[in-house]
């Protein structure tokens, strides 16, 4: 395992996920029928902020970001539900779940990383979006999420060789976060 690796990894328990992998760079597949999905816009989220679909970029403009690392972890995290209507603890996971994943990507950055986060759901920082009259507000805390970038998270997660499904009454939360040397040249806009 690469030295980058093993240090995320680490970071990543520190931070206090649950769980975490190495990310296999065969695991990501971007797949059309996962932004039809968004395009559905049941998270109401479609056409209407800078990280989700089509402001977050074409699948063409993810693999070129994407293919700029070798190097990537996987993180979870898991919510206990008192049955699986337990919204408030869903929302809770949520809440954790993204605190844990900013910090994270905070930490590699002070540590000199280059890195480009995927989280687990649409952004929310604003409480209105600028998109599309105005540039992001905070370009260096958004992200888009995996299922955004055209990921299959269950697909994902299975060709890392971690769970998507944690047992019943649980939710999980999934976030990557690929990860480059420091003297990596940082990404452009368009990369």
């Amino acid at each position: 395992m690469e030295p980058i690796v093993e240090e995320a990894l680490s970071l990543a328990a520190a931070a206090g996920f649950d769980k975490s992998a190495p990310l296999r760079s065969d695991a990501l597949v971007f797949r059309e029928e996962v932004r039809d999905m968004c395009r559905a816009d049941r998270c109401r989220s479609y056409g209407k902020t800078w990280t989700c679909p089509p402001g977050c970029g074409t699948l063409e403009e993810m693999r070129r970001k994407v293919s700029a690392f070798t190097d990537g972890i996987l993180v979870e995290t898991i919510g206990k539900m008192e049955d699986e209507f337990d919204y408030e603890a869903i929302e809770a996971a949520a809440a954790v779940h993204k605190k844990h994943f900013q910090a994270l990507v905070a930490t590699l950055r002070k540590k000199g990383y280059v890195v480009f986060p995927m989280g687990a759901g649409r952004c929310t920082i604003c409480r209105e979006c600028t998109y599309p009259d105005a540039p992001c507000r905070a370009p260096e805390r958004a992200m888009p999420s995996m299922e955004a970038a055209g990921l299959l998270v269950s697909d994902v997660c299975e060709r890392c060789n971690i769970p998507y499904y944690n047992g019943k009454n649980t939710t999980t939360f999934i976030a990557c976060v690929l990860i480059g040397a420091p003297d990596a040249p940082p990404l452009s806009k368009d990369a």
